[in-house]
């Protein structure tokens, strides 16, 4: 079963664009989102590209020119300015209705298009990725990676603010990430990664007794050596460096910003945004709605092939 779906995600974005633009042409995704929309964005765009609408994902049984779409209601009158209102319902149907195609075995996982959290989560400290490890009871347990080829990344802690890193910096939690991390990087890469960690604060705080180093992260570590190919916690101001990068697959750090700036400085956004832990596939192109590029047609589609390619090859 090779088909997945791709969420349409933000209206408001460039998301028609990008998916316009792509390989998804030339795979076996399905898109799950307003049909009138999609079509309604692509034409002002002037990307020509043939869309059908179904009903039932088992009704596609070819792949190729015809792009389908699984139709989600949406009320809108111009296109590229929905109301954020109604963006909140239309997108969560969107998640809803592809968590219970992946889970019925339908699809083997989903693509997000990017989405505007604000509208979807109003203000509150959470984006897909605790979105669906929550709907999939696995909170706490699961990993945001931003994956590429040559490095990945991973954030112990997400979309928090930045005052209340050090709250959520505990061992057990460090723990259970980097159980999720090894057990399913093996499982979709077939490859046991070689995973560095990062202490939380500058230059590791110098190792001080009272230090979350000391305290919290190396500990884990001691604990996690004998079963993971696990070293640190190293300091983040030279972890990044050339020579650094060819020794490990993937480094874990205490907070977002910490690996993902330095990651996009590597790699710009030849990246996708993966959850591991989820009982299926969940990825996204590393980049935002971009709101403000929405009817210029000048975005690359680069991340979200990447997003294609490696799930349409993946088991």
């Amino acid at each position: 079963m090779n088909k997945f779906g791709i969420i349409l995600g933000e209206p408001n974005s460039i998301n028609s664009e990008i998916l316009g633009k792509s390989k998804a042409f030339k795979s076996k995704a399905i898109i799950i989102g307003n049909y009138d929309l999609l079509y309604a964005q692509l034409k002002i765009l002037k990307l020509n590209r043939k869309l059908k609408k179904i009903k039932k994902i088992e009704d596609v049984k070819k792949f190729g020119k015809i792009l389908h779409v699984y139709d989600v209601p949406l009320k809108f009158k111009n296109p590229f300015f929905v109301d954020p209102r109604n963006t909140k319902v239309y997108v969560k149907k969107c998640f809803d209705i592809g968590h219970k195609f992946c889970l019925q075995k339908k699809l083997k996982g989903i693509i997000n298009c990017p989405i505007n959290k604000k509208n979807v989560f109003e203000n509150k400290i959470v984006g897909i990725t605790e979105f669906l490890a929550k709907k999939n009871k696995v909170l706490k347990s699961e990993v945001m990676i931003i994956y590429n080829k040559k490095l990945s990344v991973v954030p112990l802690t997400t979309h928090i603010k930045v005052k209340q890193i050090s709250k959520f910096v505990k061992k057990d939690l460090l723990m259970r990430k980097i159980n999720t991390l090894n057990s399913y990087y093996q499982k979709y890469f077939k490859k046991k990664p070689k995973i560095a960690v990062l202490g939380l604060n500058p230059h590791n705080f110098e190792f001080n007794k009272h230090s979350e180093e000391k305290k919290l992260i190396l500990p884990a570590i001691i604990k996690l050596k004998n079963r993971f190919n696990i070293s640190g916690p190293y300091s983040s101001d030279t972890i990044f460096i050339k020579d650094n990068l060819k020794k490990f697959d993937v480094v874990v750090g205490m907070y977002h910003d910490q690996v993902l700036a330095p990651f996009k400085a590597l790699f710009g956004f030849d990246a996708v945004n993966i959850t591991l832990g989820l009982p299926y596939i969940r990825m996204s192109p590393d980049h935002g709605v971009a709101e403000d590029k929405k009817k210029k047609n000048i975005s690359s589609p680069q991340s979200l092939n990447r997003c294609i390619e490696i799930i349409s090859n993946l088991n």
